[in-house]
């Protein structure tokens, strides 16, 4: 809490000196880095082999999942991401048969958890990737009530340091240079996920339109849904089929929270008083519970002492006694064995 209530002060001053202005918050349409990269993902060619989970799993570290990789028996069940597994393949029933589609965060051009982030813990790098500062967030997780694809999630198990958690793109380790591709492109044997230049991914999918008519619905999932993503769809049935919303519209979520972003700067001006006034509250009541804490230990000890003394008196008043009796024991019992030992002398004189 105390690490919190730290993060929650240093994280309003930095809004207070932006006056409130989050990453890609605003009126004004952005239409997206002109050299950003993302990934295009084909349904038509995905087989549900999860190598592609496999790969995010590895190249990010993360924890072993309850059942292994080769169980493709999770497929029966949908699952989402979560703070531990930052994507998933989910197996639909369609009119074609089974499709699979793999799902993680879609790095929206104008993304909904950064235009509800009044610290900016949020940034939408050039590179195309949206990725998540520890350093600046606060712990509110208005990031998961805005993303309309479910995507952030917070790791509730950890009551010290709890991060939000979500895929961002291999960002860490394609600038470090240590991957080209991301772990889950890098990992899929059929092709079905493509890295590159967002146009260029577009372009690649209206190459595979007319390569294969009939193949594919005429629509790119993603190039303009919620103002348009850097993860980008293609498929051979209706997309709501396959778990993606069709009802997002091509309006980017800053339109629809910069109304309630203009509140911020007056926001932000106060939260370091009001964070100031909770810190301070709440620094008061911690000094009185470990006062309380305190007193309450020195009258254990003061009643553990007594008791100690107590017993110990108890314990030397037996042993002075058992010493006593053993003592008489003794003393009867040699006065008995000089009696007799008198009057055999005796009866033999």
């Amino acid at each position: 809490m105390q690490r919190r209530h730290f993060l929650g002060l240093l994280g309003a001053t930095a809004a207070t000196a932006v006056l409130g202005k989050p990453a890609q918050a605003g009126p004004k349409h952005f239409t997206g880095y002109p050299d950003s990269f993302g990934v295009l993902f084909d349904a038509t060619r995905c087989i549900g082999c999860r190598r592609c989970e496999a790969g995010c799993n590895r190249v990010n570290g993360l924890p072993a999942p309850a059942r292994p990789f080769d169980d493709l028996s999770v497929l029966d069940t949908p699952r989402r991401t979560d703070a531990r597994t930052f994507t998933v393949v989910n197996r639909y029933s369609t009119a074609r048969g089974p499709v699979y589609r793999k799902n993680q965060c879609q790095h929206c051009l104008e993304p909904a958890c950064a235009s509800s982030c009044f610290v900016a813990a949020y940034a939408k790098t050039p590179q195309g990737a949206v990725i998540w500062e520890e350093g600046v967030c606060v712990g509110c997780r208005y990031c998961m009530i805005a993303c309309p694809f479910d995507i952030p999630t917070f790791e509730y198990w950890d009551p010290l340091a709890p991060r939000i958690m979500k895929c961002h793109l291999c960002y860490p380790h394609i600038t470090a240079g240590t991957l080209r591709v991301p772990g889950c492109v890098g990992a899929c044997p059929t092709e079905a996920l493509v890295y590159g230049r967002r146009v260029d991914l577009l372009r690649e999918a209206r190459h595979r339109f007319h390569l294969f008519p009939g193949r594919y619905l005429d629509h790119i999932y993603g190039e303009h849904e919620m103002g348009g993503t850097n993860w980008l769809y293609i498929s051979g049935v209706p997309f709501r089929e396959i778990g993606l919303r069709e009802d997002l519209g091509v309006t980017p979520a800053p339109e629809f929270t910069s109304g309630a972003l203009a509140a911020v700067p007056i926001i932000a001006a106060a939260w370091p008083a009001l964070l100031l006034g909770i810190y301070a509250i709440s620094q008061a009541k911690d000094k009185a519970a470990r006062q309380e804490k305190r007193q309450a230990l020195r009258e254990a000890l003061a009643k553990a002492q007594e008791e100690c003394q107590a017993e110990l008196a108890k314990v030397k008043a037996k042993a002075e006694a058992d010493k006593k009796a053993a003592i008489e024991r003794e003393v009867k019992k040699a006065l008995e064995e000089a009696a007799k030992a008198q009057a055999a002398k005796e009866e033999g004189e």
